[in-house]
């Protein structure tokens, strides 16, 4: 590009986006005359995903704006919580992130998973379709203009990813509501309509559970549960919910 020079600033919260010379402060870039202010944040490495309000020389534009010389530009990260207008809330998630959309559906949570690679083109029309925010740690997936809505799961650790995903978009938290095999709902079911499915031990055992609605799964407060229940107290409690009453675990 061999156009106008403008200064660009990355929030803090932005530059591992960004190459290393990027990281302090505003540094000079050169355009080219033409391109969005959101193709060149962009270019820098920053999905519009996780860019926030972009001010130009104190004032807020859009991604459409182009850049005039020596303007100085600002590039904020995304607000907290942030809203996603026009549809529930109700995510999708990339092969990669199994663990996570586990525990988003433990916390009563949409989210949709794929556990095969069904492609880019087809994850991203899902979320159009669907109306979904797509989480991933993709940037190039991010970057395909067809998405819903996206956000970049920052941590490669799934309890951070969790924490981060919550954080962002202050989900409402239905505990033990969702199937975490396959994400449909759950329904109390007397132990008699689910015997068949049960072994000896577990009957003998066990008097609560629930069934899900869409695979037909069968849950009960098993030998994990009491693991679970920590991972949801955990949530509750520093984001919030509808309560942490489990019929099943």
């Amino acid at each position: 590009m061999n156009g106008p020079e403008i200064d660009v600033e990355v929030a803090p919260e932005l530059r591992l986006f960004v190459s290393h010379e990027r990281r302090r402060g505003s540094t000079p870039v050169i355009t080219d005359g033409s391109s969005t202010l959101g193709h060149v944040v962009e270019s820098l490495g920053i999905p519009l995903t996780e860019a926030g309000t972009l001010v130009v020389d104190g004032r807020t534009v859009p991604v459409s704006h182009i850049p005039g010389p020596g303007e100085r530009v600002e590039v904020r990260a995304v607000e907290r919580p942030q809203r996603i207008p026009g549809a529930p809330l109700r995510f999708l998630l990339d092969v990669h992130l199994g663990t996570l959309a586990c525990g988003l559906r433990l916390l009563g949570v949409d989210a949709a998973y794929e556990s095969e690679d069904i492609g880019d083109p087809a994850l991203a029309a899902l979320s159009a379709r669907e109306r979904r925010v797509l989480l991933s740690r993709d940037r190039g997936l991010l970057r395909r203009r067809e998405i819903w809505a996206g956000a970049y799961v920052y941590s490669d650790r799934p309890a951070e990813q969790l924490r981060d995903v919550l954080g962002r978009f202050a989900p409402v938290l239905a505990p033990w509501t969702r199937c975490t095999a396959c994400n449909g709902e759950l329904a109390e079911a007397d132990k008699d309509s689910v015997r068949a499915d049960l072994e000896q031990g577990t009957r003998a055992t066990y008097d609560v559970f629930a069934r899900c609605t869409a695979c037909g799964r069968v849950y009960w407060r098993g030998a994990h549960h009491a693991r679970l229940e920590a991972v949801v107290a955990d949530a509750v409690r520093e984001f919030g919910g509808l309560g942490s009453g489990s019929p099943a675990g």
